[in-house]
């Protein structure tokens, strides 16, 4: 527990057989936290190595992409009865060192964002991606009515009404899992803040840095936010809990 709070760490992880171990090591060595990895249809060892890593491992017959592996990670926070499910990337570049403060924040907030571009760390990004990022923050900054720097990150700490919502209808397109669920929970009134961190290299793997895939990524990251910002979503009840009321009247939202 941290802070009182039960947390659990939710790693996705496809292929990452040559990190995943030191990861949940890693995790389970500096944070009283259970950890559960999410095979994403992996085709290498990453589920046995985890598990011997110490990981609870639930395995999905075939890749369905960060979206449909966090989506299940969700509802095993919620069946389980967490109060904070925080994500965290199997390739070592999210530092378990900033999970006590991200959970911290959830005192002020209902999801944090671990933010690279916020004044700790060294990371950057140039080119077309960064283009990107820039204009997914502006965009974005407005809608949840604060400044966000990093709205790509996958490094979050969700509280247990966000932890409902997610459970039900978290996006599996993709981008999804980091634009679309910050239009989703500022739309229906949840607070959204970022908390700066320094990220590192990855273990293992290498990221692609090709202009062709930069300039792709910008195009389908600007189609995802508009799609985002045309839909409507559902308030969901937390278990015990009200549901907050939404800043629009939602309709059905199944993605």
């Amino acid at each position: 527990m941290i802070d009182g709070k039960r947390v659990l760490i939710i790693i996705p992880a496809w292929n990452e057989a040559e990190s995943i171990a030191d990861v949940v090591q890693e995790v389970r060595s500096a944070l009283p936290v259970d950890v559960l990895v999410i095979d994403d249809g992996s085709t290498d060892a990453t589920a046995g190595r985890a598990t011997a890593a110490g990981a609870q491992v639930l395995r999905l017959p075939y890749n369905l992409g960060v979206g449909g592996a966090m989506r299940l990670g969700y509802r095993y926070a919620r069946d389980h009865g967490y109060d904070v499910a925080l994500q965290v990337d199997a390739d070592g570049q999210h530092d378990p060192r900033f999970v006590p403060a991200l959970v911290a924040e959830l005192d002020h907030a209902d999801l944090v964002i671990g933010a690279r571009f916020a004044g700790v760390g060294d990371y950057t990004v140039r080119g077309p991606r960064r283009y990107a990022m820039l204009l997914l923050a502006a965009v974005l900054s407005r809608i949840a009515g604060t400044k966000l720097t990093d709205t790509t990150s996958g490094f979050r700490a969700a509280n247990r009404r966000v932890i409902e919502h997610f459970a039900r209808a978290y996006p599996v397109e993709y981008l999804g899992d980091t634009v679309e669920t910050l239009v989703h929970v500022s739309r229906i009134g949840l607070r959204v803040v970022q908390l700066p961190v320094a990220m590192r290299p990855r273990m293992a793997g290498t990221p692609s840095q090709s202009m062709g895939k930069a300039t792709f990524y910008l195009a389908r990251a600007m189609m995802v936010l508009g799609l985002a910002l045309v839909r409507r979503y559902t308030v969901v009840a937390e278990r015990g809990v009200p549901a907050p009321t939404a800043l629009e009247t939602p309709a059905s939202h199944t993605p």
